[in-house]
């Protein structure tokens, strides 16, 4: 399969559709399950699907070290390339290292000043015109509504979508309309957000926040071995 054959038919279509498309420049959507279900394995795949399209990523992550987010991508790259006979694998997997790069902070020792300069200086005057943002391990109970503001402000003013996970914490850990109690404070900065269910045999994927609507829609389902978006 040619890569770009390898887009189209990517699970990824299916949860954009979902979405109105994806997010846009300057939104925010969240991942959200207990730890362990396959956040970073999602922010994962939804970021390859935008280096096959050749946009670049920033991957920023609090809870692990940059070599093991690297083997995240080398793995589920290595995992999706076998599955649909990738031509030119290393060739698409040279690409994809050129298009990504990869950053670790330290959540309690670096403010989102630091942060939002590291990003600036790397997209505006490194040239790297980054697409999206993901941010894996990011811990909302010690955050506050400046931190996640700034950063919205910031997407908005370079043109860049922004993917957090988000822990669960709280009992119960969602309202009503499926929103993380550990997010409420701040959930009119939240565009989409995307819920991982665990079920016996797989892990589901449902949308209960949609720009602005709440909805209770079932996406797609995770392969409980190799965590990989399934097709329906």
């Amino acid at each position: 399969m040619v890569k770009n054959e390898l887009v189209q038919r990517s699970p990824v279509r299916l949860l954009e559709k979902t979405i109105q498309g994806g997010l846009k420049a300057g939104e925010i959507g969240i991942l959200s399950a207990p730890k362990g279900i396959g956040k970073t394995s999602v922010l994962v795949q939804i970021a390859l699907d935008k280096l096959l399209q050749d946009k670049k990523i920033i991957h920023i992550s609090f809870n692990q070290h940059a070599s093991h987010v690297q083997n995240w991508y080398g793995n589920i790259f290595e995992e999706i390339a076998k599955k649909r006979q990738l031509e030119n694998e290393r060739d698409v997997a040279d690409e994809i290292i050129r298009n990504r790069v990869l950053m670790n902070f330290n959540q309690e020792g670096v403010n989102s000043d630091v942060i939002r300069r590291s990003l600036k200086s790397m997209i505006v005057e490194g040239g790297f015109k980054a697409d999206s943002i993901i941010i894996d391990g990011f811990d909302f109970t010690i955050s506050d509504r400046v931190r996640v503001s700034t950063l919205k402000d910031f997407a908005r003013e370079i043109g860049v979508s922004v993917w957090y996970s988000c822990d669960l914490s709280g009992t119960p850990p969602y309202d009503k309309h499926g929103i993380p109690v550990v997010v409420k404070d701040i959930e009119d900065l939240i565009d989409v957000v995307i819920v991982l269910e665990p079920k016996t045999a797989y892990t589901e994927l449902r949308v209960s926040k949609e720009h602005g609507n709440y909805k209770t829609e079932s996406i797609v389902r995770l392969d409980p071995k190799t965590l990989l978006i399934l097709e329906n």
